[in-house]
């Protein structure tokens, strides 16, 4: 009987400590959690500047096309194709027989004037002389000053057909009009040019600097206008990222912008200008740009993590001073690098998060910690298991 009595308060024993350890349990699982730790960057407004990754293509500063002036068998090629010439340097010798004959020609229809105007010359001074003394009548006067007219003006008719027929005989040695890079022969030797009209000889074009041509839409020309109308410098350069996507040493500078937009692809033609003394880059090449077209004022850098989007548009999450985390909408313009730049709805001293957005809740309470974007790469997994060891 006494061992069933000890039984009994052993057991009530053991429910009492069970009940109480029970209440303790509840108790500390309804009691508030820790807040989240949320990794955050202070952002301040800039100057940042307003790049553009465009699409171009590249072609000549100069281009002269090398024709035949004058009609003519051509001889031979004096330059080298795919070889840089000066100007006033011979490329192409037309057969210069016929121009030469025609200079003879003028020559010997000078003459005639001359001898024609010195006969005419001669009989007008008489008849000045013999005038005043009434031996000779008005009219015959009037004739031999007509006739004096006439004979200087036909010397001075020859005088520039033999002008003329030099002109056409200089043409017969075809030169570079300006300096550059000569292309490829476009007549054989032997063949009959300038017959009727001016031959393509062949093409000289001028490779430095070089012209880069692309295009803006609308849309993007607008927002370079209202980031320089915002008080951005005009920091108009271009840099050509070459096929194997290294950047171009030397840096380009625009110097035209069209004002008409292009019907058929609702943008806008600009240009820039690269150097190019080494002749690396060749016209026609399509080349990748990144375009700095000024200098946006008051916009913020936020890492492109900490950018969210739903329905409702573009947004951050931001920690307060009141250590609540909260929802800012925001206008995300483009990515630059490893962020966006938003030009509207943050403001200076603004905690961003980045790092732990998915434990983040709008107006839930957050302890914000500075963003290490390597924290992670540094330590090692949670619960990952230890090396084995031998």
């Amino acid at each position: 009987m006494t061992m069933n009595l000890r039984s009994v308060a052993l057991v009530a024993a053991l429910a009492l400590a069970l009940s109480a350890c029970g209440g303790d349990g509840e108790q500390q699982a309804g009691g508030a959690p820790p807040p989240p730790e949320l990794g955050v960057v202070k952002v301040q407004p800039a100057s940042v500047p307003l790049q553009k990754d465009l699409v171009g293509r590249l072609a000549a500063y100069r281009s002269a096309d090398v024709r035949a002036r004058v009609p003519g068998v051509l001889q031979r090629r004096v330059y080298a194709e795919g070889t840089d010439v000066r100007e006033g340097q011979v490329l192409f010798v037309i057969d210069p027989a016929q121009m030469e004959a025609e200079v003879g020609q003028a020559q010997a229809g000078l003459a005639s004037a001359q001898a024609n105007y010195a006969n005419a010359k001669a009989a007008a001074d008489r008849a000045r002389r013999l005038a005043p003394e009434k031996f000779i009548s008005k009219s015959d006067l009037d004739n031999a000053l007509a006739a004096e007219r006439s004979g200087s003006a036909a010397v001075k008719q020859a005088e520039a057909a033999l002008a003329n027929a030099r002109i056409n005989l200089g043409y017969a040695t075809v030169r570079a009009p300006i300096d550059g890079r000569a292309g490829k022969q476009q007549v054989t030797e032997g063949a009959l040019v300038g017959q009727g009209t001016a031959t393509l000889l062949t093409t000289v074009d001028q490779v430095d600097p070089l012209y880069v041509n692309f295009s803006l839409s609308v849309s993007e020309l607008e927002q370079v206008r209202r980031a320089q109308a915002g008080g951005g410098a005009s920091q108009t350069q271009v840099q050509v990222i070459l096929p194997d996507g290294t950047p171009y040493e030397r840096t380009g500078t625009m110097d035209f912008s069209g004002d008409v937009v292009d019907p058929a692809t609702g943008a806008i033609a600009l240009r820039a200008r690269v150097p190019n003394p080494d002749k690396t880059l060749l016209p026609g090449t399509y080349v990748t740009l990144k375009a700095t077209l000024g200098t946006q004022t008051n916009a913020f850098l936020v890492p492109q993590a900490a950018l969210q989007r739903d329905p409702a548009g573009s947004y951050v999450l931001t920690v307060g001073a009141d250590g609540k985390v909260a929802r800012k909408d925001v206008a995300a313009d483009r990515t630059q690098g490893p962020n966006w730049v938003i030009s509207r709805g943050l403001a200076a001293g603004d905690q961003v998060v980045v790092s732990g957005i998915q434990r983040a809740q709008p107006g839930q309470p957050a302890k914000a910690v500075p963003y290490q974007p390597d924290a992670g790469k540094k330590q090692p997994a949670a619960g990952a298991a230890p090396a084995a060891k031998d």
